[in-house]
């Protein structure tokens, strides 16, 4: 796991154990991710083959054979010891797998339906790693996932659309009266900040909708369980972090990746873990 990625911070605060585990999940589903994003719309069937690939080397981490990737070897002794779902591992392939071609989500809800797979996914497996045992863990989740979801979807709005992919519901763009021509100029001009208000409104809504997340996932946040999720907390104030800056540069997502410096990242992590071990 690079330093370079918000995960890489939000688990230092793991035990080895854990956090040896919680790398061999996120190293595999990154795998998984790169199979179609690696070979793009340059060879769909070469990419349905990898995810083919992805999904046997899954069978053996369950013990249907041998692993033989360096991902699926190092996954394949935590499946057992915590108990990882197949189910989420599954979720999150037939996620990837939506990316295949070149598509577009008519409304929130079927947005929503691909939300949970490539990232709520991710946390359910973290679950059983992190040891948590109450039920609204799940839906914690779940909403957390999707938030963090929502906001790389609105940081990435210029590589995905140039990548034929655009992740904002239709039905968005239309109650904005912006098309995705419009969305294009943005890409066009970069540099100038947003150039058009309808453009700039489309992209507020789904900032919103992403804060509607954060905030059901606060909102949800089982006390009982609030110590062993202090990673996933700290990972999704990291993330409300890159929400606020896109915010503050008034949606400009297409002059540059809005990030957040590597040392900030470190001080949001350990100051979450130090709020959410007062909770609990």
């Amino acid at each position: 796991m690079s330093r370079d990625t918000s995960f890489y911070y939000s688990f230092l605060v793991l035990p080895a154990d854990k956090r040896h585990a919680i790398v061999a999940v996120w190293d595999f589903c990154r795998a998984v991710d790169d199979a179609v994003d690696e070979v793009g719309d340059r060879d769909l069937v070469a990419a349905a083959a990898e995810l083919g690939k992805w999904r046997a080397e899954l069978a053996a981490c369950f013990g249907e054979g041998m692993p033989t990737s360096p991902q699926g070897i190092r996954l394949q002794p935590f499946v057992r010891r915590f108990g990882l779902p197949r189910d989420a591992f599954e979720a999150l392939i037939e996620g990837v797998e939506m990316d295949l071609a070149p598509r577009r989500y008519a409304t929130f809800e079927d947005l929503y339906q691909y939300c949970i797979r490539v990232a709520s996914a991710v946390g359910l497996i973290c679950l059983d790693i992190f040891g948590c045992r109450e039920a609204a863990s799940r839906q914690y989740a779940i909403d957390l996932g999707v938030a963090l979801q929502l906001t790389n979807i609105l940081r990435d709005v210029p590589g995905d659309f140039e990548q034929g992919r655009l992740y904002i519901p239709q039905e968005d763009l239309r109650a904005a009266g912006c098309t995705e021509e419009d969305l294009r100029q943005e890409i066009v001009n970069a540099g100038s900040g947003v150039r058009s208000s309808k453009v700039r409104e489309l992209l507020r809504t789904q900032g919103a909708r992403a804060r509607e997340y954060y905030a059901r996932a606060a909102a949800g946040l089982p006390r009982g369980d609030a110590r062993k999720l202090a990673a996933a907390e700290s990972m999704g104030a990291i993330y409300r972090g890159v929400l606020r800056r896109i915010e503050r540069n008034d949606y400009d997502v297409f002059t540059r990746v809005v990030r957040v410096p590597r040392p900030a990242r470190a001080v949001i992590a350990l100051a979450t873990w130090a709020r959410v071990t007062l909770l609990s």
